[in-house]
């Protein structure tokens, strides 16, 4: 705070010192008043050059509360805090009885922006962190790199949401995961925005995310094989997207060109090792209907584009191919034998979502959501196939940085084999957000 005031007392001395210049000019000598005068003539020229240059720069953030409770189902240990489908016990009583509660901060959130004009064109720069561990941090409150990026111009680079994702989609939920049918991920990526006026743009970007190489049942034939089998980044992803919007809402087309790699370190040349190419379209849009109502849909369809969905699914799976013995005499013992070969796996997303705005306090967001993974015939029987999410809630925010409210929650997770689980929750939030623009100003 002290901090923040020193900044805020350093502008109003800075702009203080102009204003009691420009006030004194009356008592000075006639050439510093024909200097003015020069100057004053010239203003719009130097009025242009300090528009041109102005910055923007702002600390912001919220603390967050949730109280989570599954009712009936439960969730593995790692994600209680986030509703994921892909993460419900199958079969049920895989991690304990029905009902658990917990506490989490992990969604409080914090970051630094900033923003002005150089050399011709805007510029902007994003920090931002929250504290829900993911990988080797999973379940534990950690720091989260969400956004580290700078844009110039048409140029941005740095960490933020992939260009194959529509962000304005993603509905007014407090669950921190969000709908599993949607594509989300923030990934390190270059990208150049060529068209971008008149409510329409069009882009483009070299994107890396690292692969989900499901080994299925070569595992169990050989599991020194199937637990060295890895993935392999050779070429980045290649991402573009058009969007079109305007006061109605907005609509959206983008997609995904990339190679899917995989290798088997350390191991002799006849192992396992290749690339298959994946692909996928993602259509997306939001219409207002008035003040009161927002639809949030998209539906994206793809081969070996897991890593880019909220949750679920795999990129690369082994597919078996029964090959017809040649006859012979003496006859083989087996007539046939598997040749294996490496699969893009396909997967249909789908998220329907309608915001309301009951009045300036009281808003609600509801709506569906749902993955399904066509499996190869080499995966395991317990293998993700099918998931779905639903979610309503009712949210009130008394004043400006507060929100409170509650939310339920139902997912169910379908197996290869059809062994179902689900689980239903609900949970409730306090959030209360800062910003130093609201002790510096504007």
């Amino acid at each position: 705070m002290a901090t923040f005031q020193a900044i805020a007392s350093t502008f109003r001395a800075q702009h203080s010192a102009v204003s009691r210049g420009a006030r004194s000019g009356g008592k000075r000598t006639t050439g510093f008043v024909l200097s003015a005068l020069a100057l004053s003539i010239s203003a719009p020229a130097f009025a242009q050059d300090a528009e041109e240059t102005k910055t923007d720069f702002e600390v912001y953030g919220f603390a967050q509360i949730d109280l989570i409770a599954d009712i009936d189902g439960r969730m593995n240990p790692d994600w209680v805090d986030a509703f994921r489908p892909s993460r419900i016990a199958t079969p049920e009583g895989q991690f304990g009885s029905d009902g658990e509660t917990s506490f989490s901060v992990k969604q409080s959130r914090l970051g630094v922006k900033g923003s002005g004009e150089a050399g011709g064109n805007s510029w902007e720069a994003k920090l931002e962190i929250d504290f829900f561990g993911v990988k080797d941090d999973a379940g534990e409150t950690a720091v989260r790199l969400r956004h580290a990026y700078g844009r110039w111009g048409p140029v941005l680079a740095g960490q933020t949401n992939s260009l194959f994702m529509d962000g304005d989609i993603f509905p007014n939920v407090v669950d921190y995961w969000g709908p599993n049918g949607m594509v989300f991920l923030r990934t390190p990526q270059l990208r150049v925005t060529f068209v971008d006026k008149n409510g329409f743009s069009a882009a483009v970007a070299l994107e890396h995310a690292l692969d989900d190489i499901d080994t299925g049942n070569i595992r169990i034939i050989d599991e020194s094989l199937g637990s060295s089998i890895r993935g392999k980044d050779e070429l980045p992803d290649f991402t573009a997207a058009i969007r079109y919007g305007g006061d109605w809402g907005h609509v959206r087309l983008s997609g995904i060109l990339r190679q899917i790699g995989y290798e088997t370190p350390g191991q002799p040349d006849l192992r396992p090792k290749g690339d298959e190419t994946g692909w996928g379209v993602n259509a997306t849009g939001s219409f207002n209907f008035g003040k009161t109502a927002t639809i949030r849909a998209g539906v994206v369809y793809g081969e070996g584009i897991a890593t880019y969905m909220n949750d679920g699914g795999m990129d690369l799976a082994p597919s078996a191919l029964p090959v017809p013995v040649p006859p012979i005499f003496p006859p083989p013992p087996i007539q046939d034998f598997l040749v294996l070969e490496a699969t893009p796996v396909p997967l249909l997303g789908v998220s329907a979502y309608v915001d309301f705005n009951w009045t300036s306090q009281l808003t609600s967001s509801v709506g569906y959501s749902i993955v399904d993974v066509d499996n190869t015939n080499f995966q395991t029987p317990d293998t993700f196939n099918k998931a779905q999410y639903a979610s309503g809630n009712l949210l009130w925010s008394p004043i400006k940085r507060v929100l409170t409210g509650a939310e339920l929650l139902w997912g169910e997770r379908k197996n290869l084999d059809g062994t179902k689980g689900k689980d239903f929750r609900v949970q409730f939030t306090f959030k209360v957000s800062f910003s130093s623009k609201d002790i510096m100003g504007k």
